[in-house]
């Protein structure tokens, strides 16, 4: 093949089997080179590999012995990766324990009396076989030397002795630049007289070496999230490793991306490509995996896949996370790769970062936050090398709080299946799939929980029923082993099919099999956002009907919060808690809101390539968005959102200490001081209901395909049913105050909608002549309203209808013309008049 022919590097294979043991070092001959060789390297010890390490332990040293260069001065070629040891602990600004990059490949070069450290540019490139085409792609974009170092001696066979410690010890992560980038962070500088390479962390393997490095950060102004973690904010120290491996031989073969397949790409381009074709191309992103009889349909893999689990995490988390990793065995065995998927645990004394080794890591920070599935691949041909998951810790926690929350701890630590330890460690065994997942190639389909569950690729929320006697159900809480989706994917992305078959078209009988099936994918950025449109692409949503769905949370919620109080914590806990307990549980409906929501102004579609049937989308139908609309409205019945006094006195304040208040913004905000705040509450709750149906996206479809089809829901319907929602009158005098803090919150966001500069002209008209009309309707009592609270709303209207625009917006918000001359500097299109001056000037 063309490609692969023009990525062949090296002849030799990549990585031997994992083995724990590290290589035996010996101290260094004192003359097995000329020159200085000898001198340089006497007393240092001394470890044979891919790269042959000379260790000064007292001098803080490591010098590697890099091959004779050719005659353009290149000495080597080899994978290159960085990673974090030992981090941070803050997961605001994300420097965890396994931090790692995606690797790159560095060319060492020989430039005088230096040996350079060259990333080569792999986005741009051309597959030509020509030596000229590729030669001007890439002197056409610019290079990176990130290091170079002095040559301390040569030897006989023309190899060169360099001192590695300044290229272990650069920021090879760019920490200060993410510490700068966060407002919680700060500027810092490497103080150099405490940086220095770990001598006793340097180690040469057949195929790799591996290294790590102290890296001390100081400032005069550490901001909080330092100060909150290191053991001294002004100067705290991380661990920085980084791996220079041999380049993978040409015996992979690359696939060619599919945006159907569910797949991770890596994307390039290729200016050898011909006219006829594509420039910009991409690779799906995946391991090497061939079978040892490629005739057969199905047989275990020449080499299998093996994940090891980080060996400090607690025993009942290692056996989860190994058991929800061992899933995907079933997936490969689907694909036709039998007993060619395999965990163990890390055996001890091996650095998580190894290349070696693809790890799963139980990463602890000090506050929850995501966990990550990437690794290292090879640009060239998107061949993964090694998988780098990191799970946090205190994830897990939040997950048994939020099922005790919602169903006592009466359960905890007794191991029934209701239990919400169990439960939690349930959503563990998923957690480590669905991150596993990422790093074997796979994007989210957020489509999945629509879908009876199909992928561990979703984010799943828990599936908890209300039973008729009005307790509720956990039985079903998470999805056990690996989806149909996940089959079809793995068998899409790693299927080897048979010598001399089409694999282009074997993948689209895949792929056509499972989309007419009834299965859908769609990955993130049709699904994440509140103001997207896919009616089945949501996250940590449940139920083939997000409608329905919405309406079980809503009965679950109901549950909950009615037997909600000491119960929801443990004895002898502080009662203050139950302030955090309940967020999750009061707002227990909020993704559903989200999920439901998509089906107002939504449109259905699907990923396609021409040729295949598919592409073509369409609106929700009219119907199904009104019983959407009126699902939504329900969760602004302020009866749904007021609490009982007997609830309500139990959230106190919490302590004014480190017991205390360390998780400050997993409360609702208030102001009423040690009373909690329910109004507050509540403005929540209301904000994300009219959050999402109010979201500039959605109201622009609402306009728009009520302009296309007749009797559908328009924009201005959604208006008038939102305020019959709102301005009515309570069924309990108590609930006067929530439907008037509803109030306040509808008009504070048509406000923002018609002035936030993201609603289309047509959105901005509509909007603010509903207000005009609503304005001159509250100058008189209106159902649900009280004076004070009409007189309120009517000021806010009337103070947005008459503030002076910006200078800038009197017109209609422009629109940006996809440019037709070439793109860059000024051009006709920005000058229509002035033509010939531009082409008087002609770059």
């Amino acid at each position: 093949m063309r490609l692969v022919a023009a990525f062949a590097i090296a002849a030799l294979s990549f990585l031997p089997p994992a083995c724990a043991a590290q290589p035996k070092a010996s101290v260094a001959a004192e003359a097995p080179a000329s020159g200085d060789w000898g001198a340089a390297t006497k007393g240092l010890t001394r470890s044979e590999g891919f790269l042959d390490l000379y260790v000064d332990a007292k001098g803080g040293r490591v010098l590697a012995a890099f091959p004779a260069p050719d005659g353009d001065g290149l000495s080597l070629r080899a994978i290159h990766s960085a990673g974090l040891t030992a981090g941070l602990g803050s997961n605001p600004i994300g420097l965890d324990r396994g931090y790692f990059d995606e690797g790159g490949i560095l060319a060492f070069r020989r430039v005088g009396k230096k040996l350079v450290a060259e990333k080569e540019n792999w986005t741009y490139r051309a597959s030509a076989d020509n030596p000229l085409e590729r030669k001007a792609v890439r002197e056409s974009f610019a290079r990176s030397f990130l290091w170079s170092g002095d040559i301390i001696a040569e030897g006989a066979d023309g190899a060169l002795l360099v001192d590695l410690s300044g290229f272990l010890t650069r920021d090879a992560l760019d920490v200060r630049g993410a510490l700068k980038a966060n407002d919680e962070g700060g500027s810092f500088a490497i103080a150099e007289d405490r940086t220095m390479p770990d001598a006793g962390a340097a180690y040469a393997f057949p195929d790799n070496v591996e290294f790590d490095a102290f890296l001390t950060l100081t400032s005069d102004e550490p901001k909080s999230q330092v100060r909150a973690t290191a053991a001294d904010a002004r100067a705290f120290t991380l661990v920085q490793h980084q791996s220079l491996v041999r380049l993978p031989d040409d015996g992979y073969t690359p696939r060619a991306f599919d945006p159907r397949s569910g797949a991770i790409d890596v994307g390039f381009y290729d200016f050898s490509a011909p006219l006829s074709g594509q420039v910009r191309q991409s690779f799906a992103r995946r391991f090497r995996l061939e079978k040892q009889d490629p005739t057969a349909a199905s047989s275990p893999a020449k080499k299998s896949i093996v994940f090891y689990v980080d060996s400090g995490a607690p025993e009942e988390i290692r056996n989860a996370l190994m058991e929800g990793t061992s899933w995907w065995a079933d997936a490969f065995t689907a694909a036709g790769f039998p007993d060619s998927f395999e965990v163990k645990v890390l055996p001890e004394g091996v650095s998580p970062l190894d290349v070696r080794y693809n790890v799963i890591q139980w990463t602890h920070r000090q506050t929850r936050g995501w966990s990550y599935g990437g690794g290292v691949y090879d640009p060239r041909t998107g061949e993964m090398l090694k998988a780098n998951v990191i799970l946090g810790s205190q994830r897990v926690r939040q997950d048994r709080m939020i099922f005790e929350g919602l169903g006592g701890t009466a359960k905890t630590g007794t191991g029934e299946a209701d239990d919400p330890v169990e439960l939690a460690l349930s959503r563990i065994r998923q957690l480590a799939a669905h991150e596993v997942g990422h790093t074997l190639g796979f994007a989210h389909n957020f489509a999945a929980s629509a879908n009876d569950r199909a992928s561990v690729m979703d984010y799943p929320a828990p599936l908890v029923t209300a039973k008729a006697d009005g307790t509720l159900d956990f039985s079903q809480a998470y999805a056990v082993g690996i989806g149909a989706w996940d089959k079809v994917a793995t068998s899409w992305l790693y299927g080897q099919y048979a010598p001399g078959s089409d694999a282009v078209a074997e993948g689209n009988k895949v792929l056509s099999a499972a989309y007419a099936s009834g299965l859908r994918f769609v990955d993130d950025p049709q699904a994440r956002g509140t103001g997207t449109s896919h009616p089945y692409a949501s996250v940590w949503d449940n139920g083939n009907d997000p409608i329905a769905a919405l309406g079980e949370t809503m009965r679950v919620r109901k549950i909950a919060l009615s037997h909600f109080g000491l119960n929801a914590i443990r004895a002898g806990q502080p009662t203050f808690d139950l302030r955090a307990v309940l967020v999750p549980v009061y707002l227990y409906h909020r993704y559903e809101v989200a999920a439901a929501a998509k089906s107002v102004g939504g449109y259905d579609f699907q990923y396609a390539v021409n040729g295949d049937g598919g592409g073509r989308g369409m609106p929700v139908p009219a119907d199904r968005q009104r019983e959407a609309l009126t699902a939504l409205l329900a969760t602004l019945d302020p009866a749904v959102l007021d609490l009982p006094d007997a609830t309500l006195n139990l959230l106190n304040t919490p302590l004014d200490s480190f017991f205390g208040t360390d998780s400050g913004a997993e409360y609702f905000n208030g102001e009423t001081g040690a009373m909690f705040d329910l109004l507050a509450a509540a403005d929540t709750a209301a904000s994300t209901t009219l959050g999402a149906l109010l979201h500039p996206a959605r109201a622009a479809r609402l306009v728009e395909t009520a302009r296309r089809e007749p009797g559908a829901l328009s924009y201005d319907e959604v208006l008038g049913a939102i305020e019959g929602a709102v301005f009515t009158a309570p069924g309990a005098p108590r609930q006067a105050a929530i439907l008037h803090r509803e109030q306040v919150r509808y008009v504070s966001t048509l406000i923002d909608l018609a002035a936030g500069g993201k609603a289309t002209p047509e959105v901005v008209a509509e909007t603010n002549g509903y207000l005009m009309a609503l304005g001159k309707k509250l100058e008189k009592p209106v159902a649900g309203t009280d004076a004070a609270t009409r007189t309120d709303l009517v000021r806010r209207i009337a103070a947005h209808l008459a503030r002076p625009a910006e200078a800038y917006t009197p017109g209609a918000k422009g629109t940006d013309v996809p440019p037709g001359s070439p793109i860059g500097g000024s051009s006709a299109e920005e000058c229509w008049h002035c033509d010939t001056a531009l082409l008087a000037s002609d770059r």
